[in-house]
């Protein structure tokens, strides 16, 4: 190969290894990102043969993440962020100090002072938010409500780790002894921050959600669509850029902002739509880059302690954040859902282990060691998030408490005694009370039609409740949710949610309790909503800004009378 042309040698060798690496991971019925880990290790520094640039491949998988976040905020509004603050705040507050102490423990059992232990187990502690968005868009569950606990989740950690970046540096003399830490310095680096990411999220929200949507309308009169995706793409990297050097914010959190403002324009489902080949064409690039960083070596010269690093990344964690969802009163696939969620550490844990290792805190096999977790953990988490179905089915088979956690006696699970009778029969069910669900209830409250709201956001049933709106919070899909809202004298099931796996479990559990009743779904892919009617035996309706107007004149018509 040429190595007068870096930058073209690393992308052809990166894409062409994880296309060949990820068609054999295919084959073998294992997750094709594992292949493409395989194909960064082949091409990383620790293997004979071609050596990739690090550092090339490193800003390429930064542009991914930039992409991928941007596209989540296509699809994330601020409502949905602050739907999901009373769980997503103190469920990864208190993860990060479940999975830091762990991470602190092991690492003092193996003679590291406490600054060592303490970055380490901070770097444990944070997931990969690349990950997570791969694993929800795989299962059809990126807006469900349960993504969308496990998005807000990560964002909130992300804002954490913005922080301790912020804060490592000026800490970092007092923690290793060689020094006396600044107080009044470091509690200005700390209100610096704050007003900098305060700023940054101000500006957005005042100045950003009305100037880019107009932009993009502007292009969109062109007619061109190059012109367009090049609109979007523009936006998301120059935000991302912008935000990091002029506010200090991560390339992730500022275009994680930048796709939420645009979401205010009518055409952001087209923009997630026209970006989405080059989005998953650099996240290959992001797992190909963090398998450039793994040495095999550290697998035979610390196996045990690479075990304990995967051990407090994929069970650690995940069963402190699990027992916390469930203590919120939160449903136990929801506790699953976050818990595969969190299996895995990726951007963040590298960046602060290397400005670790770079400020002298922690030895050099730390970085060895998180970079091990990393690659194992992400090449598991599919696995892990296949395994929770499976899991919920035996753990309701097998285990009291599991049943006593489905069955526990919760006010918003059922109707209360005082409801009116007309809720109770001919009504509709609607499943979901996000944008869609909102226009149709509108919808049906203007014409009369009786209804019952089954949503898993426990606040907003709160507040259902207290305008009178009949709710029960929980899982559709879980039949015991459907009989609390009797859907067996059900005049129509309405699901107003995006989660295609949910979908079909909710139609065969009321097909079940009420073979008569008909059913109307939403969904974003024409194929998937080709599949879905004929499946769930319903009218499937696609589209975004108008997808909730037609369904609400399909309800209002089929349910005339």
């Amino acid at each position: 190969m040429d190595h007068d042309l870096p930058l073209i040698t690393t992308i052809a060798a990166a894409l062409g290894l994880a296309l060949v690496f990820g068609f054999l991971a295919a084959r073998l019925r294992m997750p094709a990102l594992v292949g493409y880990l395989f194909a960064g290790i082949v091409i990383g520094p620790f293997t004979p043969g071609f050596v990739a640039d690090t550092h090339l491949a490193s800003q390429l998988a930064e542009i991914g993440v930039m992409l991928l976040m941007f596209g989540v905020g296509l699809h994330f509004s601020l409502a949905d962020l602050l739907a999901v603050r009373k769980i997503a705040i103190p469920g990864a507050v208190v993860q990060i100090l479940a999975a830091t102490a762990m991470g602190v423990g092991m690492a003092t059992l193996w003679g590291w002072n406490l600054a060592a232990s303490l970055v380490f187990g901070l770097a444990l502690s944070v997931a990969s938010t690349v990950v997570l968005l791969r694993a929800l868009e795989a299962r059809g569950a990126l807006e469900s409500f349960n993504g969308r606990i496990a998005v807000g989740w990560l964002v909130v950690e992300d804002l954490a780790m913005v922080l301790v970046l912020v804060l490592l540096p000026p800490a970092a003399a007092v923690l290793t002894g060689s020094g006396v830490m600044d107080t009044s310095g470091l509690w200005r680096d700390i209100g610096t921050t704050l007003v900098q990411v305060g700023l940054f999220v101000a500006l957005m929200l005042v100045v950003g959600r009305r100037v880019f949507p107009w932009l993009l309308w502007q292009v969109q009169k062109l007619g061109s669509r190059e012109l367009f995706t090049l609109c979007v793409v523009a936006a998301a990297v120059s935000i991302a850029y912008g935000a990091t050097k002029l506010f200090g914010v991560s390339f992730a959190l500022g275009a994680f902002f930048a796709g939420m403002v645009l979401r205010e324009s009518q055409f952001s489902h087209r923009a997630a739509e026209e970006t989405l080949p080059l989005r998953d064409a650099f996240a290959v690039l992001f797992f190909v880059s963090v398998g450039m960083l793994f040495d095999p070596q550290v697998l035979l010269d610390q196996p045990l302690r690479v075990l304990g690093v995967v051990a407090i990344i994929v069970f650690g964690k995940s069963i402190a954040a699990a027992v916390l969802v469930l203590l919120l009163r939160y449903p136990l696939n929801t506790a699953l859902t976050v818990s595969a969620s969190l299996a895995q550490i990726g951007e963040f844990s590298f960046i602060l282990i290397n400005l670790g290792a770079a400020l002298g805190v922690v030895p050099p096999e730390a970085q060895s060691l998180v970079v091990a977790g990393a690659l194992i953990s992400i090449a598991l988490n599919t696995l892990v998030f296949q395994a929770i179905d499976p899991l919920q089915r035996w753990l309701l088979a097998r285990s009291q408490l599991a049943r006593q956690l489905a069955a526990r006696d919760d006010p918003l699970a059922e109707l209360p005694m005082s409801t009116d009778p007309k809720y109770l029969s001919k009504q509709v069910v609607l499943v979901g009370y996000g944008r869609v669900g909102q226009r149709l209830a509108e919808a049906l409250t203007g014409a009369g039609i009786p209804f019952v709201v089954a949503e898993q956001n426990r606040e907003l049933v709160e507040r259902l409740r207290e305008r009178g709106i009949p709710a029960v919070t929980g899982d559709a899909s879980q039949p015991e949710v459907l009989v609390q809202a009797h859907i067996a004298r059900a005049r129509m099931l309405v699901i107003a949610i995006p989660d295609t796996l949910g979908v079909r479990q909710m139609a065969a559990h009321a097909r079940m309790l009420n073979p008569e009743i008909e059913i109307a779904v939403r969904s974003h892919n024409p194929e998937e909503a080709r599949r879905l009617e004929e499946e769930v035996a319903g009218r499937v309706f696609v589209g975004e800004h108008e997808l909730a107007a037609a369904m609400s004149r399909h309800v209002l018509e089929r349910c005339a009378g």
